[in-house]
């Protein structure tokens, strides 16, 4: 019913064209001419009237819309707009129209067949673009929402865009060889080892960018650190092709999505939702030095505020055990006895645990590490209250600078290689 409506319609649409070629020949004009003429002119008036339907459907489908969603309190419908999704649509119509009047208006087989194919792959076309057009516009409402704002949606609207463009080409191939889209689809068996080699990159970017979305193992905004590809910063863009990832340096790195799948990195962000960032950090101290606390070390480090209470409590206990076991104190290897670095260990401890900078509810430790030839590691674990780089660089300086620099005051000594002012220092140069 409705073909046979539309078709009575362009007919009387056209009834204009039917009288062309009598008109032409009543003027005096050959046949073979007026024949051509007439041709020439119905292709004018058909493109004309697609003309217009564009201009009405556009007028229609893009302004009035653009004008209506500015009094709406909705943000989507502006974006598609923006994205000019409806512009795309209102394109349809002159194709359809193309397409259901090249019959009537154009006698010759071949130019019908031609403007027929001509309207099937414009309105082919077109809709390809519309449906581009609208995943670019449901990528940036999701990324806008709250709920999906992290989350990699452009890896999901992408691949509604491939497989748009794939099965556009199917139909494309469809109509220039007048074949089924079945047939030709199915036909793409026999060849699915060619796409696959062609389409590789696209896959695996598919498959690895649900495995990152499905797991949440990346999210825009993620601070990660991919050492193969020498990036560390934070991930601006994840798409169906590209990881994109602003270093600290304001450079770019493209990571492929199978990259992070297959190989190992490194994503900062529980460090970032936790109540702190670690700082793990050692100094070497220099064995040779390492020594019996004497009594006038004692008192010297009795006087420091943070060692008072714990000099006081370790020399009783020390006091209690020598006394119960009868410690011969003529012999410093006999009984317990302090130590100037584990004293000095205990300092650090009481340190950071009173660090206005250090988050006291995590984990804060001061421990030894496996000694080496280069002497004995003392390392400090603990966590800064605030997360920025700036500040957390600042911080973990400020407290080695310290750390540094009361080393002496524990008759203790930092390892470091010699120098050329050490070896001109030497006694053996004297």
């Amino acid at each position: 019913m409705i073909e046979n409506e539309i078709t009575t319609r362009a007919t009387a649409l056209f009834g204009i064209v039917d009288g062309i070629y009598k008109m032409l020949i009543d003027w005096g004009i050959s046949p073979v001419l007026a024949g051509w003429l007439d041709e020439v002119i119905s292709m004018a008036i058909l493109f004309l009237l697609a003309y217009l339907v564009d201009r009405i459907s556009r007028f229609i489908l893009h302004r009035v819309m653009a004008r209506v969603v500015r009094f709406t309190s909705n943000t989507w419908d502006d974006i598609l707009v923006e994205q000019k999704v409806f512009k795309h649509i209102a394109h349809i119509f002159p194709g359809i129209v193309f397409f259901l009047c090249a019959p009537i208006a154009l006698k010759s087989e071949f130019w019908v067949t031609i403007f027929e194919k001509g309207a099937l792959i414009f309105i082919l076309f077109t809709i390809i673009r519309a449906i581009h057009a609208a995943t670019k516009a449901m990528t940036k409402i999701f990324t806008q929402t709250g709920d999906y704002s992290n989350k990699p949606v452009q890896i999901i609207f992408q691949i509604v865009a491939v497989l748009a463009y794939f099965i556009g080409v199917i139909a494309l191939l469809s109509i220039l060889l007048d074949a089924s889209f079945a047939t030709l689809f199915a036909g793409l068996g026999a060849s699915m080892a060619i796409l696959l080699l062609v389409f590789k990159d696209t896959i695996l970017g598919f498959v690895a960018g649900w495995q990152l979305s499905a797991n949440d193992m990346l999210r825009q905004g993620d601070w990660i650190t991919v050492p193969k590809y020498g990036a560390d910063g934070d991930v601006i863009d994840v798409s169906l092709y590209s990881v994109k990832v602003r270093n600290f340096d304001n450079t770019i790195t493209t990571v492929p999505p199978y990259a992070l799948v297959s190989d190992s990195f490194q994503n900062w962000r529980g460090m970032q939702e936790s109540g702190g960032r670690r700082i793990k950090r050692s100094i070497i101290i220099d064995m040779t030095s390492i020594r019996f606390c004497t009594p006038e070390m004692i008192e010297r480090f009795r006087k420091i505020k943070y060692l008072t209470e714990y000099i006081d409590k370790t020399e009783e206990v020390i006091r209690r055990f020598n006394e119960e076991n009868k410690t011969d104190d003529t012999m410093l290897v006999n009984g317990r006895r302090q130590t100037n670095i584990g004293v000095f260990r205990a300092y650090i401890q009481k340190y950071l645990e009173n660090h206005p900078e250090v988050n006291h509810e995590m984990t804060t430790m001061v421990r030894q590490l496996q000694p080496t030839e280069k002497g004995i590691p003392m390392e400090l674990y603990f966590f800064t209250k605030v997360k920025d780089w700036v500040y957390y660089e600042n911080v973990q300086s400020d407290i080695f600078d310290h750390i540094m620099a009361v080393v002496p005051q524990f008759d203790l000594r930092v390892f470091q290689f010699p120098s050329s002012k050490d070896a001109i220092s030497s006694p053996y140069n004297e």
